[in-house]
């Protein structure tokens, strides 16, 4: 694969849905960790001629800097890293504030550019050519701004501030509880530059296709529906301060006048400020158009293009990929033939793809112990998978995983299963949320790849890892690249299978189909985006070459279309993984460690794909000298 630039480590919105815990084995922890230390600084390319101690300080702070530069400009980042300063605001949405941060990313970039590479070891010459490609992006990514939907049913400025607070703003004293309400009071100019920010985009030509609104306005009345506003419950805010405050060591009137204030705050301030969002999105919802691409934006074309580049690290056009695409669903649809042979299915693919969706087998009931039993049967899958980690892993991390359902207020919007990051500071363990509001879209026979996937080896170990390595700069901890990041959740689909697990023959047709699901991405993104598919061209597509129910079909399409490119990632990462784990077996034969192969992948953090070969190289090089 050819590679563009990378995604923006430095983009401080994009890290705040993430979140962290430390586990109990601290002296193993500290064994594995100087394994992952040396897995960075151990490539052949130093010239210790020419390496200066005094420059790689330098630049190290330089890194240290920086990254202090954009979090002192982001509130909500530093509650995402448990930091309580700017603990009572949120951040700046306006155009000033933009223009700002293009000018200091400039200014970073002049001064990186100011280092000899060659005065560096290869961990900080690494580090700064990421650092330098990051802020490339970004710089490139400003004439981009007016382009994305800052309220969709995926990720909405809206929804995120009440999920920041219920997930992240911790109260461990009544200060902390002062400033939740301090940010609860100000929600009205948070929400006014929000919506000053969808005017300009609405200007721009930027308007999110009209199936969003309906999802974005209910969650948006959930979150001013019951006490103090109505019902007889109390609602996802005045709930999530009650039971926090109530936990305080602090006088019982001490907390009522707490509760009291916030009450204040919910109504007198909160309830107008959802309010008057509601009725902006009404308004324009009535501009809204059922064109879904990439394609209708003011120069979509180059937008789109720009956006593969960012998610896939790769210059992949959306032909090339689109084609990947179409060869991957076939090649899986012929195993999934094979798993009906196991099972004794007869009929067509198409047929047996209706069983799976309809037959009651496979699917808990929607009631509470449905629910109750999802989560049991996940969290075990799970705890299973972490007593083979030793097979298959070096470094491991130190957090915990919890497993959890999507929280009601958004489970109607939010998508089948996603990940929150644990907090640097172990405050909280990392989080893997399933969305059961609809049984019927999380059968039980793609349990154990989501767990996989979002849980561990996937999304834990990788992201978990990454923010615990001791010498990269935070900017590479904190940092993703969606091919890497989703190309690993994929790979750690596929490595229990050759672990034995997946013994259910079903199970497998589970994995089998999760990995069917991101090969049709790749069809259906580049549809959408570029081929000019309708979102109804798309959806019956995935209907017609997929196992998964109508329901989480038109979720997963609705998500495609306001999130261009995001989901061919998935798919061209993992490919890339399999395709360096395959070069580097036939390179080492016996010598191959898979262990150490996985050490390579992830004790460097996340980097682009060109970057993660380099590294690779590197790896099987070392290997073959110490032949």
């Amino acid at each position: 694969m050819k590679v563009k630039s990378t995604l923006i480590a430095t983009a401080i919105s994009a890290l705040i849905l993430s979140g962290c815990s430390r586990g109990t084995d601290n002296t193993a922890e500290q064994n594995t960790m100087t394994s992952a230390e040396s897995t960075v600084t151990q490539t052949a390319t130093d010239n210790p001629a020419k390496v200066s101690q005094e420059t790689i300080k330098q630049t190290k702070q330089m890194f240290e800097d920086f990254f202090q530069e954009h979090l002192s400009r982001s509130p909500e980042f530093k509650t995402f890293l448990g930091i309580k300063e700017d603990y009572d605001k949120w951040n700046d949405l306006s155009q000033q504030f933009a223009e700002e941060t293009l000018t200091i990313n400039k200014r970073q970039l002049a001064e990186l550019k100011t280092i000899d590479p060659e005065k560096l070891d290869s961990a900080t010459r690494l580090s700064l050519r990421l650092a330098k490609r990051n802020l490339e992006q970004d710089i490139e990514g400003y004439k981009w701004r007016h382009h994305g939907y800052p309220v969709n049913q995926m990720y909405a400025t809206h929804t995120s501030a009440a999920s920041l607070l219920i997930s992240q703003h911790r109260i461990d004293n009544a200060s902390d509880a002062r400033a939740y309400i301090s940010r609860l009071n100000g929600l009205p100019e948070y929400f006014s530059q929000l919506e000053e920010k969808l005017r300009e985009n609405a200007k721009a030509g930027t308007i999110v296709p009209k199936f969003a609104f309906p999802y974005a306005i209910s969650d948006a009345k959930n979150l001013i529906s019951g006490v103090p506003f109505g019902g007889d419950t109390d609602s996802p805010l005045l709930a999530d301060f009650k039971g926090k405050v109530e936990k305080l060591d602090i006088a019982v009137e001490e907390k009522k006048a707490l509760v009291d204030q916030a009450t204040a705050a919910l109504k007198n301030r909160v309830k107008p400020a959802y309010e008057k969002l509601i009725a902006y999105l009404q308004q324009l919802e009535k501009d809204a158009t059922t064109d879904d691409g990439a394609w209708k934006l003011a120069d979509g074309e180059d937008f789109y293009n720009f956006r593969l580049g960012v998610y896939t690290t790769t210059d992949m056009t959306a032909d090339e990929i689109h084609q990947i695409g179409l060869k991957e669903v076939a090649r899986i649809h012929e195993e999934m033939r094979e798993i009906m042979k196991k099972v004794g299915f007869k009929g067509t693919l198409q047929e047996f793809f209706e069983f799976m969706r309809t037959d009651k087998q496979f699917y808990y009931p929607t009631s509470e112990e449905g629910k109750a039993a999802y989560l049991k049967k996940a969290t075990a899958i799970i705890n299973t998978m972490k007593g083979k980690l030793d097979q298959l892993f070096i470094t491991k991390p130190k957090a915990d995983l919890d497993v959890r359902a999507v929280e009601p207020f958004r489970e109607q919007s939010a998508g089948k299963a996603f990940y929150q990051r644990p907090a640097p500071d172990g405050s909280r363990p990392g989080i893997y949320y399933a969305n059961l509001y609809n049984m019927e879209d999380m059968p039980t026979y793609q349990m154990e790849a989501l767990a996989y996937h979002e849980g561990i080896p996937g999304h834990h170990m990788q992201l978990s890892i990454a923010q615990e390595l001791p010498d990269i700069p935070k900017f590479r901890k904190y940092g993703s690249y969606t091919a890497y990041t989703e190309g690993w959740g994929l790979y750690s689909e596929l490595v229990p299978k050759e672990l034995g697990f997946y013994e259910d023959p079903y199970s497998d047709f589970g994995r089998l189909a999760m990995e069917l699901w991101r090969a049709g991405r790749l069809v259906v993104d580049t549809g959408i985006h570029s081929k000019r598919w309708t979102r109804e061209d798309a959806i019956n597509y995935l209907v017609e070459n997929t196992p998964n129910p109508k329901g989480d079909v038109v979720k997963a399409i609705e998500r495609y279309i306001v999130l261009p490119g995001q989901a061919t990632a998935y798919k061209i990462g993992m490919l890339k993984i399999v395709e360096l784990r395959e070069k580097a077996k036939s390179a080492l034969g016996e010598k191959f460690d898979v262990r150490a192969f996985h050490d390579t992948i992830l004790a460097n953090g996340a980097v682009p794909l060109d970057v993660l070969e380099e590294l690779v190289d590197d790896w099987v090089a070392e290997v073959k000298a110490q032949q």
